[in-house]
């Protein structure tokens, strides 16, 4: 069992580190990065990720991007290529697959479909089936 003053301060570390990428995600991150603006070391804020998000740096950073690029596609105003640099990613092949593993569907049929729909049926085959 950990002390509460541990978990209060990873807690604390957990939550500098998602608001630097939930402002940033856009950016090169890295955990090092991260570590070093949130004075912690590597390895605690590691345990942070872990013990207080339940994810790794990597795929929380992954994750914010994918939100905010769904949240892009959503509004048809810019490229799949276009959302792709946006979120930070060079190349959009690597985009597109980070999309697919999150949201179940490709960029382009997520934006065609308007939002994932875990029953797999659209507005009007919903209401027909």
């Amino acid at each position: 069992m950990q002390r509460p003053a541990t978990i209060r301060h990873r807690t604390s570390l957990f939550e500098d580190a998602a608001s630097i990428v939930s402002l940033e995600y856009a950016s090169d991150l890295s955990l090092d990065d991260i570590a070093r603006r949130v004075a912690s070391s590597r390895r605690q804020l590691q345990r942070a990720f872990s013990e207080i998000g339940d994810t790794t740096f990597r795929e929380h950073l992954t994750h914010v991007r994918m939100d905010r690029a769904a949240e892009m596609l959503g509004g048809r105003g810019l490229t799949v290529r276009e959302v792709a640099r946006r979120v930070g990613y060079r190349q959009p092949a690597q985009f597109a697959k980070a999309f697919r593993r999150q949201h179940g569907l490709s960029p382009s049929a997520f934006r065609t479909r308007g939002r994932f729909d875990p029953g797999g049926l659209r507005g009007a085959e919903r209401e027909a089936a």
